[in-house]
């Protein structure tokens, strides 16, 4: 059965261009009906203007969907409060929020003011954390919900120049990782998208023909697959040019060191051995990694657990 979202409603954030304008118009085109969100800021975060959001609405309004725009900035309670009002209002019920509204101020840590740190950390990690909290009664109280989280390869594997935009992209995989055991048995996933794909946060970092190959169009496909009945749950999809992956964090089987080998000097000298991911396994949550070390342990105390 082909993945569709007939009586859905999506708050999309970041909506008006780029990535979440994609996103927006093809949760339409599949029935949902769709906030579209954006401050209307400049890449940087300033200014605000509804104009280029009520654009996207017009486009889907006259494609046949249902949308209503919304200006909401993420990174303020009150506001995001207000959305969420708004579309209870309008079709009393939200089964999907794609937390994709992000501003770029890029540059090395040396010089970079903890103003563009607070700001970056404030629209990226906590936008995503206030929005995500202001829809999570209601979907657990409807006992269904599809939470996207946008992280991105800066924050995964780093990038020169974005320690605030990684350190706020590592963290909305973070978050990730708890809210999908919170959210599990009310049917709420939680699941995160890393895009590569030529936006105005991004059209001056990459040459012209590159940019060519990364239309925003590429990403939404692995979006709508995640915002669908069909989702995973604790996944990150990467995305761009055509290209899908996932990336998970794994952890080496380790070593055991005795007492009075637990030096600096034998951490050193055994480190390629603990570093060894041939045996590499995913955790499923904190309690799994615990749980490995204290049988690893006691095993080789020779102390016999439960």
């Amino acid at each position: 059965m082909s993945i569709n979202f007939e009586g859905r409603v999506a708050i999309v954030t970041g909506a008006a261009n780029g990535l979440g304008r994609s996103h927006a118009l093809e949760l339409a085109r599949l029935g949902a009906k769709v906030v579209v969100n954006d401050f209307g800021g400049a890449r940087d975060g300033t200014g605000g203007s509804s104009e280029a959001a009520e654009k996207v609405v017009a486009e889907i309004v006259e494609a046949g969907g249902e949308a209503i725009a919304n200006g909401a900035d993420v990174s303020n309670k009150e506001q995001v409060q207000a959305m969420v009002q708004q579309t209870l209002d309008q079709w009393g019920r939200i089964d999907i929020l794609v937390n994709n509204a992000g501003i770029l101020r890029d540059k090395s840590f040396a010089k970079m003011e903890m103003s563009d740190w607070d700001k970056v950390i404030a629209v990226h990690l906590t936008g995503s954390a206030i929005c995500t909290r202001a829809v999570w009664p209601v979907m657990r109280e409807q006992g269904y919900g599809r939470v996207i989280m946008t992280t991105s390869t800066s924050g995964l594997y780093g990038n020169f120049g974005q320690t605030n935009y990684g350190a706020a992209k590592m963290g909305v995989a973070g978050m990730m990782n708890t809210l999908c055991l919170e959210g599990e048995k009310y049917d709420i996933k939680i699941n995160c998208v890393a895009p590569t794909a030529a936006t105005r946060m991004t059209e001056d970092l990459m040459p012209k023909e590159v940019l060519a190959l990364l239309e925003p169009s590429e990403i939404t496909p692995a979006v709508l697959f995640l915002a669908s009945d069909q989702a995973p749950n604790r996944r990150i999809l990467l995305a761009g040019a055509g290209c899908y992956a996932t990336v998970r964090l794994m952890e080496s089987e380790g070593i055991y060191l005795r007492e009075g080998e637990r030096t600096p000097d034998a951490i050193a000298a055994h480190f390629e051995e603990l570093a060894d991911m041939s045996n590499a396994r995913e955790m499923h949550n904190g309690g799994e990694h615990v749980s490995k070390i204290l049988t690893k342990a006691a095993q080789a105390k020779g102390i016999k657990l439960g």
